[in-house]
């Protein structure tokens, strides 16, 4: 892959995390400073995961935030489309339900979990869109998003700071501690190739979330975002069939025409 943008496929997703699976989380851990720890902890935050509640975590990975979601008595679905992520968790986390797919098709029923979130992996998603439609789907009525990934610090010393780091600095890095240094390559852009915070929300609301916001975490190279399924979503959804049933020609005035 040459250009995020152009040749962000599936497939060639899949791949490259299959290659990093076995060292992902330690590089990351050495790429983020440190921080990516603390990133994880404020998206369980964010999630707020109650004992008995059913939550999708996708782009899993090997499973390291769902184990931690797990851990507050929350039944925890780690879903990812890496095979080579996935094989990887199952032996780091026997106990976590581990189910490999695609975030735009997800293999749920409507209104099954109770929060959904993502860290990192909309960005590798071909249609963000789609992706976020099939969060809101899964959603029960009432139900919560958390989306963290990579963003653009509003300052603008900083944002020229961070993303030289990502171009010049961390490829360097992944060379020495990575088994596939080129997918930190398609890390930077990728990153620079997302939009800034409020498109993102932009794209929540347009799915449907409302009580959408975000906060940037590090000076905003990551930012948190949530959202909420309306509690009437079901009521809503029966009122556009209706709607929609109601403009349909019945077959007698089809026949008639």
């Amino acid at each position: 892959m040459t250009r995020a943008d152009l040749s962000k496929t599936p497939t060639d997703v899949a791949a490259m995390f299959d290659g990093v699976a076995k060292k992902y989380d330690v590089t990351n851990a050495v790429l983020s400073g440190g921080n990516a720890a603390l990133w994880r902890i404020q998206t369980v935050k964010a999630i707020d995961p109650q004992p008995g509640e059913r939550i999708l975590d996708i782009a899993a990975g090997t499973g390291t935030s769902s184990a931690a979601l797990a851990r507050t008595g929350a039944t925890v679905i780690a879903f990812d489309f890496s095979a080579g992520m996935i094989e990887e968790g199952r032996k780091r986390h026997p106990d976590l339900e581990f189910v490999q797919g695609d975030a735009e098709k997800l293999p749920f029923g409507d209104d099954e979990f109770d929060a959904v979130t993502i860290s990192f992996g909309l960005r590798n998603v071909q249609r963000p869109d789609v992706a976020l439609a099939e969060m809101y789907r899964v959603l029960k009525p009432g139900g919560r998003v958390v989306i963290a990934e990579f963003s653009r610090p509003p300052v603008a010393l900083l944002r020229r700071g961070y993303f030289a780091y990502l171009k010049h600095v961390m490829p360097k890095i992944a060379g020495a501690a990575s088994s596939n240094p080129e997918a930190y390559a398609y890390l930077f852009e990728s990153i620079a190739e997302w939009p800034e915070q409020a498109v993102l929300s932009q794209w929540l609301r347009g799915a449907g979330f409302t009580r959408v916001a975000y906060r940037n975490l590090t000076a905003g190279v990551v930012a948190l975002h949530r959202g909420r399924k309306p509690l009437d979503a079901a009521i809503r959804a029966s009122v556009a069939r209706k709607r929609v049933a109601r403009r349909r020609p019945t077959s007698s005035s089809a026949a008639a025409d």
